[in-house]
């Protein structure tokens, strides 16, 4: 049956995006429609003046809007967090032909002393001729590491010998603690209505690792026999490249999209001459489509999601292997922990339908299903071994003028995964 959902999410990615075309929306109508929306950010302004003011629809092709809350959150790879959001946007040019340019950032502490900061763009000039889109991520973390491919935990690494030396098979969870510095930098130059090309850089930075494994041997540790079979250091490594990349974007909004489709594909080539420890090329390729359900109420969307990235050649060091968890806003594979799943290549499938609660936007709702895949260096192929998972969620505008929203989904998958995920913004 997976393999059918697989088949069919296919087919309508060729479908929807072989029929792609180009979205008009009056601006006008878009401001009248915001004076009967409200947001947290504007509730809170009237909490803290004692009084309610009228509505005022801010003009986002000159002042812009920016908001900053303090926020809680809870991710079941860290635990609770305490710390505070921001989002703005602005338009650079025309709204019926420039897309509105978005910045998001965020500081979190949470209960297992980690900590993490977050600051995230996406910009457009005039008539959309230049695209930039950048994250930068500071943070020290923990992962509960459960190895390599998709398939029962048992699976392990295998046995395997080293310098004379047998190590058993290993399907145990082994948490690792490290700190990360990852920095991305993309920018594309528009070559005909919605297709993009570009460049960038990607530096992806690990160190101090900890594989938190109390009276367990190292060598039984997940990231300690793949970094040394594969010639890494074990507490510290880089996987920095050159990007090259082709985009196809026609959505409404980069935030919260109603329509449109976003079609990327991107080669990086880690380089040893910009700190990696070995030379790799990936291919990533990502696919998201929306429908908008309603003329009256356009939050009524049902969207599609298809993320892979593939290794072509060369090797990659352990923690940034691409798996759950690892695109660019650390939201793949809602019922999963961070990493859960990953392998040299790793394949992420996404329906999601989104909808209004109240009349007035305030608060809205999702449900959604996922399926992810990924391979190992032994016996796992890719395609091999789907993991399911599914969930509900509720949403609360932050700031209408931006379509930010705060996102609490509660998901389930197999072997018993479940938890709670709180974020800014969409999923996807």
């Amino acid at each position: 049956m997976i393999r059918s959902v697989c088949r069919y999410t296919l087919a309508v990615y060729l479908v929807t995006l072989s029929t792609a075309s180009l979205f008009a929306q009056s601006y006008a109508n878009h401001a009248d429609s915001l004076e009967s929306q409200r947001d947290a950010n504007g509730i809170l302004s009237d909490f803290f003046s004692g009084k309610s003011k009228t509505p005022k629809v801010v003009d986002m092709t000159k002042e812009g809007s920016w908001s900053v809350l303090p926020s809680a959150a809870y991710n079941p790879s860290v635990g609770f967090a305490i710390g505070a959001i921001s989002s703005g946007g602005k338009y650079f040019g025309n709204p019926a032909n420039t897309t509105l340019s978005v910045i998001n950032a965020g500081v979190y502490i949470s209960t297992n002393k980690l900590s993490t900061f977050e600051l995230k763009h996406n910009a457009f000039s005039s008539e959309n001729k230049w695209n930039l889109q950048g994250v930068f991520q500071i943070g020290k973390t923990i992962a509960k590491d459960n190895g390599l491919g998709t398939g029962r935990r048992s699976f392990g690494d295998g046995e395997l010998h080293m310098n004379n030396e047998h190590f058993a098979n290993n399907p145990n969870e082994f948490p690792v603690r490290y700190v990360y510095l990852k920095v991305n930098e993309r920018i594309y130059r528009k070559i005909a209505p919605s297709f993009y090309i570009g460049a960038g850089l990607s530096f992806n930075l690990y160190s101090h690792i900890d594989d938190d494994r109390k009276n367990i041997p190292i060598t039984e540790t997940h990231n300690f026999r793949y970094s040394v079979q594969n010639g890494y250091p074990t507490t510290a490594y880089q996987a920095n490249g050159i990007l090259v990349n082709f985009q196809f974007n026609n959505r409404d909004q980069p935030n919260r999209p109603f329509k449109g489709i976003y079609a990327d594909v991107i080669l990086k080539e880690n380089e040893t001459w910009l700190g990696s420890n070995r030379k790799a090329l990936q291919l990533r390729t990502e696919f998201r489509k929306y429908w908008s359900l309603s003329s009256s109420n356009p939050e009524n969307v049902f969207a599609i999601w298809h993320w892979a990235n593939y290794l072509i050649s060369g090797s990659l060091p352990y923690l940034d292997l691409p798996g759950t968890g690892s695109d660019a806003y650390g939201r793949i594979g809602r019922a999963f922990i961070i990493g859960r799943f990953k392998g040299l290549s790793f394949v992420y499938n996404e329906a999601e339908y989104r909808f209004p609660i109240t009349d007035n936007k305030l608060l809205s709702g999702v449900t959604f299903v996922n399926i992810e895949s990924a391979d190992n260096q032994r016996n796992i192929k890719l395609l091999r071994y789907w993991e399911p998972g599914a969930g509900v969620g509720l949403r609360l505008l932050f700031n209408k003028y931006t379509r930010s929203n705060l996102c609490i989904d509660y998901g389930r998958g197999t072997y018993g995964s479940s938890g709670f995920f709180l974020g800014l913004n969409e999923v996807f």
